[in-house]
């Protein structure tokens, strides 16, 4: 996993540009999935360069399948939240778009509802619930912390399963 200094060298913002013309790929691709569901957000997994590349290296090679964030932080940056359907452009740690996900299933709920199917899904380190809590409860301490808050158990988190849907060679089914 990465270490306190690689975690303090934020991701690059996003290249929109890039981004855009993913999405028009895409979009020409499975214009009923777009129809469907036509808004997309363009982001990266994790608070730092490497943590984004690290987990976005997980979904490239099928193994990470789901994410969880925090209610608060959708909040604290003014977005909604995702709904089933919904796609976004996943930006490696320099900002590149890599790939199209699309939102399968979400629930909502407190940090103890995480159970070991969902840990499994994620993908990341020994895929065990017990890694999850640990690694998680490190990475919402910090990111709460980063927006002057701090973090509980008690919060609700977004709990969500995707599948890649561009590009083909990446997608683990057709939108």
């Amino acid at each position: 996993m990465s270490t306190p200094d690689d975690l303090r060298t934020p991701a690059a913002a996003p290249d929109r540009e890039a981004a855009a013309v993913m999405w028009a790929a895409y979009a020409a691709a499975y214009p009923e999935a777009v129809a469907a569901c036509p808004d997309h957000t363009v982001e990266h997994f994790g608070d730092s360069a490497r943590l984004a590349d690290e987990l976005l290296g997980l979904v490239l090679a099928g193994r990470k399948r789901a994410t969880a964030e925090l209610v608060a932080d959708f909040v604290a940056r003014g977005d909604g939240l995702p709904r089933i359907g919904s796609h976004w452009i996943a930006c490696d740690g320099a900002g590149r778009p890599r790939a199209v996900l699309r939102t399968t299933e979400l629930r909502v709920g407190p940090f103890t509802s995480a159970d070991a199917a969902f840990a499994a899904d994620e993908g990341e380190d020994d895929l065990s619930l017990e890694s999850w809590q640990r690694e998680h409860r490190r990475y919402w301490t910090r990111v709460s912390a980063a927006r002057g808050a701090a973090w509980s158990e008690e919060q609700e988190i977004v709990f969500e399963r995707f599948t890649v849907a561009w590009p083909p060679e990446a997608a683990n089914h057709p939108a």
